[in-house]
């Protein structure tokens, strides 16, 4: 959430392993109390961690919240190498992961094919999640609960604070920031359509920034899990990375809709209308269009340490 990177990774030689650890100075107290976003973010992390190693020919083995006295520590993944070269799938959806960028510009009115449908379905499948496609009135209404909530966070004094604290307006901190939301990847203000956009700049001005119109259907994916706590947060933000590197391997342009998910009376409406189960942990846009620019990165030294 915001670009904040709030994932710490420790590898020891001696084991062979890394730990995951959330650092929660990164948290957001008013958009995200509960921690819920930021172990997601660092569940997406573990997974470029795990098809990486794959790539290398190595086989994670993940065991989740590993120690009930230290919540900081995510996960610990013990590596060996593989004997059939590593996992195919992770392996293949390497390339993605410098190629995903978010991208908040308008996409084309063009579906999405019901076969890529179904294997980005399948992806958060075999990371324990679903993942739907509303349409008609569900769409309508999902789109109205983010138009709801963007306009209380464009109020709400915390909300403010957590953009401000990492938007980077200006292009002396855009250009040297290492995290945070830099100007220049804010996209265009939208100007008509009904794409569930988030403005940034939180009604800032900002220089050469115009307005364009969005796509009147967006396609927007819901990313669900059977239960609300830690451990279903961390398969929740493995499901949604696996999802975005195969959306990217096929051509699809992504972007996040997490503005009704930051007030509790929002997001419990998101739930699946027929089946009334499932907790909502993602919303995403999916379409035709540019990718996003590469946004700021810490250096290796702030997020990973190495030791004997």
């Amino acid at each position: 959430m915001h670009n904040a990177q709030p994932w710490r990774f420790r590898y020891s030689r001696g084991s062979s392993a890394f730990r995951l650890y959330a650092d929660q100075e990164r948290g957001m107290p008013h958009s995200d109390p509960d921690g819920r976003a930021l172990h997601m973010g660092c569940a997406a992390a573990l997974f470029n961690l795990r098809v990486a190693l794959a790539k290398a020919g190595w086989h994670p083995d993940v065991a989740l919240l590993p120690d009930s006295r230290d919540v900081t520590l995510l996960a610990l993944v013990r590596t060996a190498p593989s004997d059939d070269g590593g996992d195919t799938g992770l392996r293949l959806l390497a390339p993605a992961i410098r190629q995903r960028h978010t991208s908040r510009y308008p996409f084309a009115e063009k579906a999405v094919p019901e076969n890529l449908r179904v294997a980005l379905a399948d992806a958060a499948y075999q990371e324990g999640a679903a993942l739907s496609f509303p349409d008609s009135w569900h769409l309508r209404w999902v789109e109205e609960l983010a138009e709801e909530a963007e306009a209380r966070n464009l109020t709400e004094r915390g909300s403010e604070q957590d953009l401000a604290r990492w938007t980077r307006i200006g292009a002396a901190e855009a250009d040297t920031a290492t995290d945070g939301v830099p100007e220049y990847a804010f996209g265009p203000r939208k100007h008509g359509g009904r794409a569930p956009m988030r403005d940034f700049s939180g009604g800032k001005p900002v220089d050469d920034r115009g307005t364009t119109p969005f796509e009147g259907t967006p396609h927007l994916a819901v990313l669900s899990t059977a239960g609300d706590a830690p451990v279903h947060w961390l398969h929740a933000g493995q499901a949604m990375q696996r999802v975005l590197l195969l959306a990217t391997l096929k051509g699809l342009a992504t972007s996040f809709s997490t503005q009704a998910l930051e007030w509790p009376d929002l997001r419990w409406p998101l739930r699946d209308p027929l089946t009334g189960t499932g907790q909502v942990q993602m919303i995403l846009r999916l379409g035709y269009g540019p990718q996003g620019p590469v946004t700021p990165r810490r250096p290796v030294r702030d997020v990973l340490v190495i030791e004997d």
